[in-house]
């Protein structure tokens, strides 16, 4: 099924799979592919100029992904030491350099004994 695309004017896409897979061309040659699973959205791109060969890649791509999740080969969620690594990255730009890092592993409300 093609359709118009909310994104912009003349830019094509194509539903396969019963709508779960969603195949698209940006502003270039390639397509692209996107489907969500358990409420996360997927994409990548199909590196193929012709419709029929993207559909056939989407098509595979979408099918690797559900047997993946279904395995738990794929992680979704976050793990609280990743989250705690992401915000030590993070705090010097967030506090303007205004706090030493020393400061967080020193506060009462985070030990840095996350792992």
């Amino acid at each position: 099924m093609k359709k118009e695309n909310k994104q912009g004017a003349g830019m094509a896409s194509h539903e396969i799979l019963g709508g779960k897979v969603n195949i698209y061309r940006r502003n270039g040659l390639t397509w692209h592919c996107s489907a969500s699973l358990k409420g996360i959205q997927y994409r990548t791109s199909t590196k193929e100029t012709g419709l029929a060969q993207a559909k056939a890649f989407a098509e595979d791509w979408y099918l690797g992904l559900r047997g993946k999740l279904a395995a738990g080969l794929i992680k979704t969620e976050k793990t609280l030491a990743e989250a705690a690594k992401k915000f030590e990255l993070e705090y010097a730009v967030i506090t303007e350099g205004e706090r030493s890092p020393k400061w967080v592993w020193s506060a009462p409300h985070f030990t840095g004994q996350i792992g």
